[in-house]
C-alpha cells in the first residue's frame, strides 16, 4: 500500500501535468496507475473505505444461548466431566436425551477452552521412535534385556540377563541372578568387552527403559567403556524386538522345564545348555540358516557358498524337480534395528488406521 504522503506527491505531480495540457488517461499510463485509482485518492479519507455492506448470515438452526449453557452444564457435570463428546452423545441417547452432535459439543467446548484431556489420567504424549541403527559386521550393535524365571518358591523369581549381537544373533553374554541390578549388568558387560576385544566407540548397546538399564552404575560403565547407549520408548516392546524374540525362543524350547526352577544352580545350568545349543547348533532363519557362532566368526560366507554349490549340482542333475531358482544362499549383509518406514509402509499403516 502506498503511504498517504507519497500519494499526495503523486496527485500533485498529476495535477501539474494535467494543467500543462496532458490528459489524465495518458498521465495514468505513464505512472502505471489507473484513472479510477487517482480519482479514489482525491476523495476524502473517510470515503476511501470499502463501502460495500457485508452480508450478515445467521443459521436458522443456531443454538440459543440457553441451549449452549445447558450443553456446557451437562458436559461439565460430575457424571460427564471426564468423558469426551464421542462418549457423552451415545450415553445420553440411551437415556432418551439428545442435546447436540459430537462436533457441536466439541466446538462449544473449544470456545470455552475446555476441549482438552478430560480424564484424571495424564494426557498421552507422543513418543518419538528411537534412532534407526544398522549393523554390517559383528560387535557393532548389541541388544540386551532381563526376563523372569519362575522358582518353586511362590512369589520368588530369578532374573536372566541376556546380551546378544544383533548382526550375528549370537548370545555374547548372560547370567542368572536373584535380583535385578545395574551393578550386575555392568559386570556382565565388562566381561563381554574384554572377551570380545571391544574398542571404544565400537558398539552401540540397545535396551528398554528398565531401572537396571538406566541405573547410574550401568550408565557410568557405558561411558567408561566407550559404548553408546540406545533406549526403547517407554512401554514399547517392539523397539527391542531381537531380545524379545530371543526370550520367546528360550521359553518355547521343547526342553524348557515344565516345573519351576528349584534354585539358582539349576537355572544357570539350564541356561548354559540353552546358550550352547543356540549359539553352536541352532540354524537361525533370519541369517540364512547358519548358526550364530558361525556368523559371528565370519564362517557363514563359506558355508553358504558351499551350500549353494550343492543346490546347483542337484538342480543340474534333475532340473525337472526344480520349479524355480535354487534357495537364496547370499549372506545377510545388513541388519537394522527400528528402521525408518518406507513410503508404501507408511501409506499401508495410514489405511489400516483409517479402517
Amino acid at each position: 500500500m502506498i503511504p498517504r504522503a507519497e500519494r499526495e506527491n503523486i496527485l500533485e505531480w498529476v495535477e501539474t501535468a494535467h494543467q500543462s495540457g496532458a490528459r489524465y488517461t495518458r498521465v495514468s499510463e505513464v505512472i502505471g496507475l489507473s484513472t479510477r485509482t487517482l480519482q479514489r485518492w482525491k476523495q476524502p479519507e473517510k470515503l476511501q473505505d470499502d463501502g460495500r455492506k457485508q452480508r450478515a448470515f445467521e443459521p436458522a438452526n443456531k443454538l440459543s444461548e440457553h441451549e449452549r449453557q445447558q450443553i456446557i452444564a451437562i458436559v461439565n457435570s460430575k457424571e460427564y466431566a471426564h468423558l469426551p463428546a464421542s462418549q457423552i452423545v451415545p450415553i445420553l441417547a440411551e437415556k432418551d436425551l439428545y442435546i447436540a452432535s459430537e462436533s457441536t459439543i466439541n466446538r462449544i467446548l473449544a470456545e470455552q477452552n475446555q476441549n482438552s484431556h478430560r480424564q484424571a489420567s495424564h494426557p498421552a504424549h507422543e513418543r518419538h521412535k528411537p534412532k534407526a541403527l544398522t549393523a554390517t559386521a559383528p560387535n557393532q550393535l548389541y541388544s540386551w534385556d532381563i526376563t523372569y524365571l519362575m522358582t518353586t518358591l511362590k512369589g520368588r523369581y530369578l532374573y536372566l540377563y541376556l546380551f546378544m549381537d544383533i548382526f550375528s544373533r549370537k548370545i555374547v553374554g548372560w547370567q542368572v541372578y536373584e535380583q535385578e541390578s545395574s551393578q550386575q549388568a555392568a559386570d556382565i558387560l565388562r566381561d563381554i568387552v574384554q572377551r570380545e576385544g571391544i574398542s571404544k566407540e565400537q558398539v552401540t548397546l540397545h535396551s528398554d527403559n528398565g531401572s537396571p538399564m538406566k541405573g547410574a552404575t550401568m550408565l557410568a560403565t557405558l561411558q567408561v567403556l566407550g559404548i553408546v547407549p540406545s533406549f526403547s520408548r517407554p512401554a514399547v516392546s517392539n523397539d527391542n524386538p531381537y531380545s524379545e524374540s530371543l526370550f520367546k525362543t528360550l521359553k518355547y524350547r521343547p526342553n524348557y522345564p515344565c516345573k519351576p526352577f528349584t534354585g539358582l544352580t539349576e537355572a544357570r545350568q539350564w541356561v548354559e545348555d540353552f546358550v550352547g545349543w543356540y549359539n553352536h547348533e541352532h540354524r537361525h532363519s533370519a541369517i540364512q540358516y547358519v548358526t550364530p557362532d558361525d556368523r559371528h566368526r565370519g564362517k557363514d560366507v563359506g558355508i553358504l557358498r558351499q551350500r549353494k554349490a550343492v543346490y546347483e549340482v542337484a538342480k543340474t542333475k534333475h532340473p525337472e524337480r526344480w520349479s524355480g531358482n535354487i534357495r537364496n544362499c547370499e549372506p545377510v549383509e545388513r541388519v537394522c534395528l527400528n528402521p525408518e518406514k518406507t513410503v508404501p509402509e507408511r501409506a499401508a499403516n495410514e489405511v489400516k488406521n483409517a479402517a
